[in-house]
């Protein structure tokens, strides 16, 4: 471990303190909070947790949309001593109580709305509480619990985050204060993020990505501003209201977002975007430059639950680079791995691994899927330890730049070619003709695999098809053609808002 990044995190409540106490830090539709009274509510809400008695590093979950109370837990369940399971609001009840049952909450904190689905059958063992009922307690109550001492074990269980789940049970990351303020400040150092900063958050906050969107800018002392939104106006309008200076998406988001008309006034602040959750493509670049111009900062990066995130790609660079993953963040150790173990030439490809603090514990109560993802890292690693390997097939070049390929179990293997999906999909998205694409391998007698390629358009589907089918052949090799090319008008998404590959392969095999 490298011990001079372990004497920078700090226990997560203590992001409420702030730097300026009278500055900004949270608007929801409740009004704006000052840093004085975020730690204020958090100190309130973590003497009420307090309260219930549970044991030292009991879990409680929250499932919330983004409001106050929401953006409140992960602070004020670590100043309780307790551990914060953040489940999406997108979730379905039957979801909702695997994740109950899996980390065994014993509290959830929920909305009139959602209690109301799971009152019929109570979850064994959990309490709920309606966040409305509990706002009345808050204000009523005048206990107070202080931030934890800078001193505390930063390597204590803060948060349990639990992945999508597309297919089988989600996992359960295991996240510790220093894993996520380190983060926060990791984020906050290579974004740039200053004390007049404005974020929008758009993203779940029960994803990884979401979630350091408040801790990052809570580090660096600016402002969040959580939205719920319905359609892609919505950010819009909040962005120009809101005078927003940073916008976080994933890919599918993006496309919705470009499709727009964006005013000058929702464009004039905006210092940063920041792409995360599958790649930008040179297409979608060009969009967002189209409407921001060269003063907005485009970010792209690339992340994995178990270590928060790897990458990112400066923007000065994405320009002539904008399929690259970029460079390792701070706090991040990133080797490419060959098939012998060693730390494969540049050029060649090779597994992702992710060594350092940022890598999480491990899968909640799960050994077995634990040892498969977290292994030792490997000699050439300068922090030893565990590490993440991420089963991404990636390369790096000679200027040090990292490109992804592929997903180990998604890659296709056809008439002996072992072939990158996202390698076609970005060449059908170049093509002009459609938005996105996925492409599959599926059994073929004579090939061992032959590509469907799933892409989204409104035009007719016969027509984009053939148009599209001519443009690969000339921009593709053989081996890379797809046999079919089915024409969809949308494309499922995951409760993260990233395309939900599982479920179009699913559905595409039965």
């Amino acid at each position: 471990m490298n011990t001079q990044s372990h004497k920078t995190a700090f226990p997560l409540d203590r992001l409420a303190l702030g730097r300026n106490a009278d500055a900004p830090a949270l608007v929801t539709r409740s009004g704006t909070l000052s840093y004085k009274m975020l730690n204020h509510r958090v100190g309130k809400l973590a003497a009420w947790l307090k309260s219930r008695n549970l044991e030292q590093g009991a879990r409680v979950a929250s499932w919330l949309p983004k409001t106050e109370m929401a953006c409140l837990m992960p602070l004020a369940s670590v100043r309780a001593g307790l551990v914060h399971v953040p489940i999406n609001p997108v979730l379905r009840p039957a979801q909702v109580r695997h994740i109950i049952d899996d980390s065994g909450a014993k509290l959830m904190v929920t909305n009139a709305g959602r209690s109301k689905t799971v009152e019929n059958e109570p979850i064994e063992g959990c309490a709920v509480v309606e966040d409305r009922s509990l706002d009345e307690k808050l204000d009523q109550s005048g206990e107070i619990l202080e931030a934890n001492s800078p001193s505390c074990d930063t390597e204590n269980l803060a948060a349990i985050l639990y992945t999508s789940g597309s297919t089988g049970h989600p996992k359960g990351v295991m996240l510790s204060h220093a894993n996520l303020s380190l983060g926060a400040i990791s984020v906050a150092e290579y974004l740039k993020l200053a004390t007049d900063d404005r974020t929008l958050c758009v993203l779940p906050l029960s994803f990884d990505y979401g979630q350091n969107q408040l801790l990052s800018t809570w580090y660096a002392g600016g402002c969040a501003v959580p939205l719920d939104y319905l359609t892609p106006r919505d950010v819009i309008k909040a962005c120009a209201r809101e005078r927003i200076t940073t916008l976080a998406a994933v890919p599918p988001l993006w496309v919705q977002l470009v499709e727009q008309e964006w005013p000058n006034d929702a464009v004039a602040a905006m210092r940063r975007l920041t792409n995360s959750g599958g790649a930008l493509t040179p297409t979608l670049v060009k969009k967002l430059r189209a409407i921001f111009g060269s003063k907005t900062d485009i970010f792209a990066m690339y992340g994995l639950t178990e270590a928060f995130r790897s990458t990112y790609l400066d923007p000065a660079l994405i320009d002539d680079n904008p399929t690259s993953m970029g460079k390792a963040i701070p706090f991040a150790e990133i080797m490419v791995v060959g098939d012998s173990g060693e730390v494969a030439a540049i050029g060649q490809e090779g597994e992702l691994v992710h060594a350092g603090p940022l890598v999480a514990q491990g899968y909640w109560q799960d050994k077995e899927r634990t040892a498969e993802r977290f292994k030792p890292a490997p000699n050439a690693s300068q922090y030893g330890g565990l590490a993440v390997w991420s089963g991404d097939t990636v390369r790096r070049e000679a200027d040090g730049l990292l490109y992804f390929i592929g997903r180990a179990d998604n890659m296709i293997k056809s008439s002996g070619n072992r072939i990158s999906p996202t390698e076609i999909e970005e060449a059908a998205v170049e093509s002009g003709l459609i938005v996105e694409a996925v492409a599959l391998g599926v059994p073929d007698e004579r090939l061992g695999h032959a590509i469907k390629l799933l892409v989204r358009s409104d035009g007719p589907s016969d027509e984009v098809a053939s148009q599209l089918a001519t443009y690969l052949k000339r921009n593709l090799p053989n081996f890379m053609h797809p046999r079919d090319i089915i024409v969809m008008k949308e494309f499922p998404k995951n409760p993260n808002g990233k395309l939900d590959r599982n479920a179009l392969a699913e559905a595409e095999t039965l």
